[in-house]
């Protein structure tokens, strides 16, 4: 399933290339034909993530009513986006499909390796899969054919965006909109405020449930998934299985602290890259290979990168769970 840091990073793709822009929207597979329907020629005014949730904004005209297209991808949507698109810092290795990989019909990149753009660069025709690793292909014709079950297309004269495989896909008045956050955790990329960082605290600190639940609990937090969770409290030292209430103070404003640097850093790059001070011949490793990024994720059964001990895996919240047993002791 995405995590955060690639939902923000599809926004930000909507808002270089949709936002401002009249678009047609249609359902290929005819399963949103109608949702479709509302939002069919009007202007997208604006493109926002909180956490695992994207929502875009349509107005007949700039000071017209709004309509919201709310969408969260789950574990099998994804976005794919061609035409001249636009590729930006938030673009590592452009490509098609922006959500999950290894859809029918798109190609991952070979070995999962990721050549970063670090800069904006000039529209330009091409396919783009953006996801937890994204791939670029050239594009001969657009806009192009649908490929696969496309839940809704958006489209401009020069950009196309296909959803497929979504969890929610739904239009949204704007005070359902602001239900739907209001359920939601905190996102520092949307509040990084000191009474953000102090919310998060207290709800952590007054919950008997394991950290490692609450982690994954989008009503506390929003963005975190499998990877981050894992990595999160290897690098924090933090035994999953401690109820929140059991943390020191100054641990969970650290994890707050840590997880709004490392969901900043995959925004920008693209990469969720979790191990810090590598040299250079071994951030060129975790540059080629996704298993030379993390300290524990998908590493059960290998040393502990500092102590050695066996990397534990167990399931928690539904998902696999990786922590060192003795680091996280």
């Amino acid at each position: 399933m995405p995590e955060g840091h690639s939902v923000h990073r599809i926004a930000r793709q909507f808002t270089l290339n949709f936002v401002g822009h009249r678009v047609a929207v249609s359902s290929p597979q005819g399963r949103f034909a109608h949702g479709a329907a509302l939002l069919d020629g009007l202007l997208m005014t604006d493109s926002q993530a909180v956490g695992k949730q994207m929502f875009l904004e349509f107005a007949a005209e700039e000071d017209a009513p709004r309509l919201w297209l709310r969408v969260h991808l789950g574990i099998y949507g994804a976005w794919d986006f061609a035409g001249d698109i636009t590729a930006d810092a938030t673009t590592t290795s452009a490509g098609g499909r922006m959500g999950q990989t290894g859809m029918l019909g798109i190609e991952t990149v070979v070995g999962e390796h990721e050549d970063s753009l670090h800069s904006i660069g000039a529209p330009r025709r091409t396919r783009l899969r953006m996801a937890e690793q994204e791939t670029e292909q050239a594009l001969e014709a657009f806009p192009p054919e649908p490929v696969g079950q496309v839940r809704v297309r958006i489209l401009t004269d020069t950009a196309v965006a296909d959803l497929r495989g979504p969890t929610a896909c739904e239009v949204l008045e704007p005070e359902e909109v602001a239900a739907v956050i209001a359920r939601l955790g905190l996102d520092p990329l949307v509040d990084d405020s000191q009474a953000a960082e102090n919310r998060f605290t207290d709800v952590i600190r007054s919950k008997p449930t394991r950290i490692g639940m609450l982690l994954m609990d989008q009503s506390v937090v929003s963005g975190i998934g499998n990877v981050y969770r894992a990595e999160l409290l290897y690098r924090a030292g933090v035994n999953p299985h401690t109820p929140g209430k059991n943390l020191p103070e100054d641990v969970v404003r650290g994890l707050w602290k840590d997880w709004s640097r490392l969901l900043r850093i995959g925004v920008q790059t693209g990469i969720m890259m979790t191990m810090d001070g590598l040299s250079n011949e071994d951030h060129a490793k975790a540059l080629a290979n996704r298993d030379d990024r993390h300290w524990v994720y998908r590493r059960a059964g290998l040393p502990c990168r500092r102590c050695g001990t066996h990397i534990a895996l167990e399931i928690m919240a539904a998902r696999k769970l990786y922590w060192c047993p003795v680091c996280q002791a």
